[in-house]
């Protein structure tokens, strides 16, 4: 992930959003504090777009995994669970 480039105090990036956002277009995340503490990152439609996008499914995950073909195989425990007086 791109850290933010600016952080903004809630007051003034309210006071001055139009700039915010241009920051956030030209450079990337904004960071918005409260209280010294970080609450949100303005971010580029582009960037929200780019980072939403799913990258392949959970078949195409396992197939492409460094394991896929190791003959790997797993022993479980038969687990009886533990008794509970009701």
């Amino acid at each position: 992930m791109t850290k933010p480039k600016r952080s903004w105090a809630l007051a003034e990036a309210k006071a001055r959003f139009s700039a915010v956002i241009d920051h956030a277009l030209a450079e990337g995340p904004q960071t918005i504090t409260r209280s010294g503490r970080r609450t949100a990152i303005v971010v580029s439609a582009e960037e929200w777009d780019r980072r939403k996008r799913r990258k392949g499914n959970l078949a195409e995950f396992f197939a492409a995994s460094p394991l896929a073909g190791s003959r790997l195989r797993l022993k479980r425990a038969k687990d009886i669970g533990r008794r509970i007086d009701l």
